[in-house]
């Protein structure tokens, strides 16, 4: 692709325009914006790939979990180093400038059950301790962000959320994303490999946005 990158104005015209601005000035200000099990939270991580994601996917979403409830207590399953559970609150107080946009299956009341939670669960803690994903292949030995998400939820509930692209239609130009790219791959680009992105989840027709309070 070669069309224009958005600048930082043009990205905050978009979530204007999604009219998410509130929920994430409400979601800033406490760290439990009203999640229930099985909602998707995102948010721009402070990690050292967030730009080069960013500037290839188009959004300003470069990480994401899973919410479920450990001892009545919200934690996201997240890819990151190893999967893990990491206390929402604690998630939060990651990203930049503590925002989050909590995003919920469409039909969630009729689908997230209390049986379909524990089948989301099941399938999450078969990845629980995987190593992080640096080169985002699709395969099981090693899972990045996106990818846990898409497959917990397609594995225990046949839901696929948001569109698996081949790498190479990604927005390869900018220098932040080459230099990357030539970090992970060197010559060999797996132009090919089908990658899920933060981006293509969250626009995800699947999902709505949770209002904030």
């Amino acid at each position: 692709m070669t069309s224009r990158l958005p600048t930082s104005r043009d990205i905050r015209a978009r979530v204007g325009a999604l009219g998410l601005s509130v929920c994430l000035a409400a979601c800033t200000a406490r760290a439990d914006p009203g999640v229930r099990e099985g909602d998707i939270v995102f948010q721009t991580s402070r990690s050292a790939q967030s730009s080069a994601i960013q500037k290839a996917t188009h959004s300003p979403f470069s990480h994401m979990g899973l919410v479920l409830f450990r001892e009545g207590r919200p934690y996201v399953l997240e890819a990151i180093g190893p999967v893990k559970y990491t206390p929402l609150a604690e998630w939060v107080e990651r990203g930049v400038g503590r925002k989050v946009v909590v995003k919920r299956l469409r039909d969630a009341p009729s689908v997230l059950t209390p049986k379909a939670v524990e089948k989301l669960r099941a399938s999450g803690q078969s990845f629980l301790g995987k190593p992080y994903d640096l080169v985002f292949a699709w395969s099981d030995d090693r899972i990045y962000c996106s990818e846990l998400v898409w497959k917990i939820y397609d594995r225990a509930l046949g839901i696929d959320i948001g569109r698996l692209q081949p790498l190479r239609t990604f927005d390869l130009s900018d220098p932040v994303v080459r230099a990357k790219m030539n970090e992970r791959y060197g010559d060999e680009l797996p132009l090919d490999e089908p990658v899920i992105s933060p981006a293509a989840m969250f626009d995800a027709s699947a999902l709505v946005t949770v209002p904030g309070p």
